[in-house]
């Protein structure tokens, strides 16, 4: 269970699906930058037991409810208080296996009247400042899994050319035959591998959704409700 603002920006099923793309192992270390109220930290140190996870959030108020939810749900997250563009000194001085991220989707434009929701969903901080964020506290080797906009990947795999390789992009279709509204990318810091463009994650089962009932495709079951991984870089950092 997870306490949310009645208000503003809550997490939703992204988060999950971060967590469950973050192929961490017992004793690995994971940063999360913009952890908002713990959602994604949270799902992880559930999934993955052992692992040593922290997380970055700018917003006070978030930041002290995502320490409640970690107390509440009896886990042992970091969260840290903090801007990832001028991190806190303490945390600038560890390095990660994995940072994982789900940076704002909007760029600047209209934002939302409600002042929280505005900083969580539209793009302040840089993507391209994000990706360095995230690769600056990565050890060699780590690997780096963000959520996003499928038509970010035009800013996303210029950020990471140069720095990381082994590039995983994960599409996520809300149906068969539907474009992807969403991508999971993943990447090993120094790595010199290709590009892979997976087979797509299909989240509902029928072309169309009827009445108010679930019609999650299994995997997506499996992910959102059993806390199954979702395997797009398999290889072993260590």
């Amino acid at each position: 269970m997870i306490r949310q603002p009645r208000g503003g920006y809550r997490a939703g099923a992204d988060a999950v699906m971060l967590a469950a793309a973050c192929a961490a192992g017992p004793g690995e270390s994971v940063l999360e930058l913009g952890c908002g109220a713990g959602v994604a930290a949270l799902c992880l140190s559930w999934r993955v037991p052992g692992a040593d996870i922290a997380g970055l959030e700018r917003d006070p108020g978030y930041a002290a409810l995502a320490r409640e939810n970690v107390q509440a749900a009896g886990q042992a997250v970091q969260i840290y208080e903090g801007d990832l563009a001028a991190m806190p000194a303490d945390l600038r001085a560890r390095s990660f296996d994995h940072v994982i991220a789900n940076p704002p989707f909007f760029v600047p434009g209209s934002p939302s009247p409600d002042p929280a929701r505005s900083v969580a969903r539209h793009e302040e901080t840089p993507l391209e400042t994000w990706i360095d964020a995230a690769l600056r506290r990565l050890r060699p080797g780590g690997a780096i899994t963000l959520i996003h906009l499928a038509g970010r990947l035009d800013a996303i795999l210029p950020a990471l050319w140069g720095r990381a390789g082994e590039v995983a992009v994960l599409p996520i279709a809300a149906r068969h035959g539907r474009d992807a509204g969403r991508v999971i990318v993943t990447a090993r810091k120094g790595a010199r591998g290709p590009l892979r463009l997976l087979a797509p994650f299909i989240m509902h089962e029928k072309p169309n959704h009827a009445g108010d009932g679930e019609d999650l495709s299994a995997r997506a079951s499996a992910v959102l409700r059993e806390g199954a991984p979702i395997m797009v870089n398999t290889r072993n950092i260590g």
